[in-house]
């Protein structure tokens, strides 16, 4: 399969610059495959979509301010934590490339040494430093929003779901942005199950993928893990006939990477790409996100999804989708509305 047909074209203004407030005052496009219809509603409005009958699965990661900033020789320059490895390592993305050769040691402040001790074939470097590089960046980093999102004025907090609660992500699951606590309070009221699972975002989520064809792409992998309740309570969830709803991409990657013949506790990495044409779905049944870049492996995806419900032509219906959302004023991407397949 061609990543060029996952294209499509979206004007500037289309592209959310700062979430909405409230948050889930959002649109929510839902898509019913079963009757081939789309309906336009409120993110709210789940509310009234959702009953006892649901299973919600939400990825509880923090983002990280991962973006540490510094000035060398009057030069500024930039490290962006990808990772934390072993023996005080950690893979990052670095401003300018030709700075960070492999040996060269550089104080990010008086106290905090670091050196480059290696590069990866993908750019990045692993450095090793005299102190935990995401307590420093807890303190001295930034938040970093995505590249598209130009003069945001958006709060740090805006850029984190409500219930964001292990450190760890360098981006945002961002289809869980819109929840507020009012909502998740009225969902657990109505009878709806809530559980959470763990999936730090990194280079798997955000990564371009450049090859032409699709199966050439490589997936980086990211650290998930599923706890023994949440488990059983996944496994209790299915057995009763619930639908296990997707809360996100990154929800689904780690629910279709712990799942064989059930959910299994697992702590670990997963690099699962799942698109059209090659996955065969295990564990979900509703899927919640936002809209996409073009060519991501997320919008891929989301077609490989509507291909699971039984969609024909998953790559030409997500793009028609999409184009119902462009004629209905929906924002895209992070800060963006959301859709809902069922």
């Amino acid at each position: 399969m061609r990543t060029s047909l996952f294209d499509y074209n979206l004007p500037k203004e289309f592209i959310a610059k700062n979430p909405l407030i409230p948050r889930d005052s959002s649109k929510l496009l839902i898509y019913d495959s079963s009757k081939n219809k789309v309906f336009h509603k409120h993110f709210y409005d789940l509310k009234n979509l959702l009953s006892n009958n649901d299973l919600l699965v939400l990825n509880r990661s923090k983002v990280i301010p991962a973006r540490i900033l510094f000035d060398i020789d009057g030069g500024k320059k930039e490290i962006f934590i990808l990772k934390k490895l072993d023996d005080g390592k950690f893979r990052v993305l670095v401003k300018p490339g030709k700075f960070f050769k492999t040996g060269k040691i550089f104080n990010l402040n008086k106290k905090v040494s670091c050196e480059v001790v290696g590069i990866n074939e993908d750019g990045s470097r692993i450095v090793k430093a005299n102190t935990d590089l995401i307590e420093f960046s807890m303190k001295f980093g930034t938040v970093p929003l995505p590249p598209y999102i130009k003069d945001s004025s958006a709060k740090d907090s805006q850029y984190q779901t409500v219930y964001a609660k292990e450190k760890g992500s360098v981006a945002a699951p961002t289809a869980g942005l819109h929840f507020t606590k009012p909502l998740l309070n009225i969902l657990k009221n109505k009878g709806v199950s809530i559980e959470t699972v763990l999936l730090h975002v990194g280079q798997g989520t955000f990564t371009p993928v450049t090859t032409e064809d699709i199966s050439k792409h490589k997936m980086h992998a990211e650290e998930f893990e599923v706890s023994e309740t949440a488990a059983k309570r996944l496994n209790e969830a299915k057995k009763n006939g619930k639908r296990i709803i997707a809360v996100g991409t990154t929800s689904v990657r780690v629910l279709e990477s712990c799942y064989k013949n059930g959910f299994k506790p697992k702590f670990g990495e997963t690099n699962i790409f799942i698109y059209p044409g090659n996955y065969k779905w295990k564990a979900v049944d509703v899927l919640i996100t936002n809209f996409h870049l073009p060519k991501s492996t997320l919008i891929m995806l989301v077609a490989s999804f509507l291909e699971n419900k039984g969609v024909k032509n998953p790559v030409q219906k997500i793009l028609e989708l999409y184009e119902s959302a462009k004629k209905n004023n929906y924002r895209f991407y992070s800060f963006g509305d959301a859709m809902m397949i069922i």
